[in-house]
């Protein structure tokens, strides 16, 4: 006889309302990372499970993104490699695991979001047992894609969207956000994508977004803006000599700073004075405690600041030495102050006063059209216009150093003949160093971005090491120069001139070239040369830009760099190409015994001096017909005489 079992109606009716009405057990990221975290050693040199001991500074920003922190906001402004991306990787998976619901994770770009997916997230959903048994990780019913992947149980998705792209923040409604590398968001067609990501949860009352991200440079930068607006919460430590809670800042260790010893860099504790030395950090991090400056602000906006030191990723030591490898350089300063201090670096946004440079010049050592002592590479910047072409060359030395050598126009078109020949001769002549020797341009960069196929019909005629195109690209953070991608015309096929076009960074060199005009000591790091002799309209030109607010028909207020309507800026569009030029020549890091083979062989003596290529050259052909020859026809020696007593009377 086949026995049948009979439940009680009533007792399952109260077995499922007892799992519906059982609240969910707490969120806690804090425990989800201890369990579910692992390091590999590809990851970080400190390869294992999460260690809470070892990042205590992290303990409180995970519990202000848990639901039982009422804030809607966190903001983070941090140093870079510090840990940020393993924040917000729990977060998200803690929160897919522990509290399901949808997810949207914004980079600047849709390629950088594509990026994160392939080499972060994935390999997290793979690796993470608990979260492997909830993705299914199959392109299978539209559930797992790059930028989208949904729960097997579809009770939550992740949605991976960049900055860059309107759509992709629009008909969506999202509980929770991550809002990653927030200071490179840049305007998008629609307006301002953090309102536009922001506005995804305007409909969620218990919403959480995290904004995370290095700063960049301010006014403008917008996790700045954010870190300010919020709680603004430093994390204080204790001295290990007296107690006393303290933050460590970067001032402290500057004003201690020995550069002869860098390995020597430490705090003094700002109560008993006592050295805090690196070695410190292991007994006063595990006692860390947030405090806020805006306390009013933190059950709506904790803003969060922290940096290197505070990391055991980085030594002192190295935050010393990273700082002596950036002083005096503008550019490697700003990378320093937002990728090592954590902070947004300041910009100059008015150039110095055109006067003030044309009194500097008047008192120079050396004459316009000649190269003076120091400056062995010569780059030349061009810039087209409907009606001439405008050039500037300038010589550039060691420690970041430059010299203007002269600044021309040509009449007439790009693609007129006698304008390409001019160029032409330009690149021939060679321009008298200090020393006699007639130096000629080792790149020149032309302005691609007008009138682009005849500047390449003149271009191609010239070797790639000789001759590059170039364009300017506006947001400060793009690369400082960066070869452009295959680039289409109107019939889609792919131009040939994508193998030798730039974009370079003309807003970071617009900031650095403004620093660096202010300095007075030819010796110091970055001075810039200006020769005796060149018209006030150069520094009119040079100077003719500044860095200001513009209102956008959104309301959003975006940093441009936007020029004197009543003045021309070739002098400063030029000036730029032939940096971008200097930096494909590498001058940037080129080696102090590069610079030191370039000084003897192109700062001789006088007598010394050699004949230019196109002499050379027929001194050599004269030479090798010598030796093919028995019989001497010519005289090969008095032939070398000649042109090197021509070159010595010049």
């Amino acid at each position: 006889m086949l026995d049948i079992a009979v439940t009680n109606a009533e007792w399952m009716l109260h077995d499922v309302l007892a799992d519906v009405l059982d609240p969910p057990p707490p969120v806690d990221y804090l425990k989800w990372a201890e369990d579910n975290i692992v390091f590999s050693e590809r990851e970080s040199e400190f390869s294992g499970p999460y260690n809470r001991e070892r990042f205590r500074y992290f303990d409180e920003i995970l519990r202000a993104l848990s639901p039982e922190d009422a804030c809607r906001l966190i903001s983070l402004a941090k140093s870079a490699q510090l840990g940020g991306t393993v924040l917000a990787n729990i977060f998200t998976g803690g929160s897919m695991e522990m509290d399901p619901g949808d997810i949207l994770y914004v980079h600047p770009t849709e390629e950088n979001a594509r990026r994160w997916s392939k080499m972060k997230l994935s390999p997290m959903l793979k690796g993470t047992t608990s979260l492997r048994n909830i993705f299914p990780m199959k392109a299978r019913d539209g559930q797992d894609s790059v930028t989208y992947k949904e729960r097997r149980d579809g009770r939550g998705a992740i949605l991976i969207s960049g900055a860059n792209s309107p759509a992709s923040l629009s008909q969506v409604s999202m509980s929770r956000q991550v809002q990653d590398d927030l200071a490179k968001w840049d305007m998008n067609s629609a307006g301002d994508p953090e309102n536009q990501a922001d506005s995804r949860s305007q409909g969620r009352e218990f919403a959480k977004i995290f904004k995370i991200s290095t700063p960049m440079v301010i006014p403008g930068c917008r996790i700045t803006t954010n870190f300010e607006a919020g709680s603004q919460e430093y994390p204080y430590v204790p001295c290990p000599h007296c107690g006393h809670m303290h933050v460590l800042e970067w001032e402290n260790m500057f004003q201690n700073l020995d550069e002869d010893h860098p390995e020597k860099a430490h705090f003094n504790c700002p109560e008993c004075g006592c050295v805090i030395e690196d070695h410190h950090r292991a007994e006063m991090i595990p006692y860390v405690e947030w405090r806020a400056s805006n306390p009013k602000m933190k059950r709506f906006h904790r803003s969060f600041y922290l940096w290197s030191a505070y990391s055991p990723l980085q030594s002192f030591e190295r935050i010393a030495r990273s700082w002596l490898a950036a002083k005096g350089d503008p550019l490697k300063e700003q990378t320093f102050w937002n990728d090592v201090v954590g902070k947004a670096y300041r910009i100059l946004g008015e150039s110095p006063p055109w006067e003030d440079l044309r009194d500097r010049a008047s008192e120079a050592d050396y004459d316009h059209g000649t190269i003076p002592a120091g400056y062995p590479l010569l780059t030349c910047g061009v810039d087209c216009q409907g009606d001439r072409v405008e050039w500037q060359v300038v010589a550039w030395g060691p420690n970041k150093r430059r010299a203007v050598v002269e600044y021309g126009v040509y009449n007439g078109h790009i693609s007129d003949e006698i304008c390409q020949s001019n160029l032409n001769a330009l690149l021939k002549q060679g321009f008298r160093n200090a020393y006699g020797r007639k130096i000629k341009i080792d790149l020149l960069a032309i302005d691609g971005n007008a009138y682009t196929e005849d500047v390449w019909d003149w271009a191609r005629k010239h070797p790639a090491g000789r001759v590059i195109m170039v364009r300017g690209v506006h947001p400060e953070s793009a690369p400082l120069l960066a070869q452009v991608k295959k680039e289409r015309n109107r019939r889609g096929k792919i131009v040939r001139y994508s193998k030798r076009f730039y974009n370079f960074a003309s807003a970071v060199m617009k900031m650095a070239l403004y620093r660096n005009l202010k300095k007075e000591d030819p010796l110091e790091r970055g001075f810039i040369g200006l020769p005796r002799g060149l018209d006030d309209e150069f520094y009119r030109q040079i100077t003719a830009e500044s860095r200001q607010a513009v209102k956008a028909k959104s309301g959003f207020t975006r940093y441009l760099w936007v020029k004197d309507p009543s003045q021309a800026n070739e002098g400063l569009d030029t000036h730029l190409q032939a940096e971008a030029a200097a930096t494909r020549l590498g001058v940037r890091s080129l080696p102090d015994a590069e610079w030191e083979r370039l000084m003897a062989e192109r700062e001789c003596p006088p007598e010394d001096v050699q004949a230019d290529f196109d002499d050379l050259l027929l001194a050599t052909q004269i030479n090798v017909a010598a030796d093919v020859q028995d019989e001497p026809q010519n005289d090969p020696d008095a032939e070398k005489k000649r042109i090197q007593n021509k070159w010595r009377k010049r």
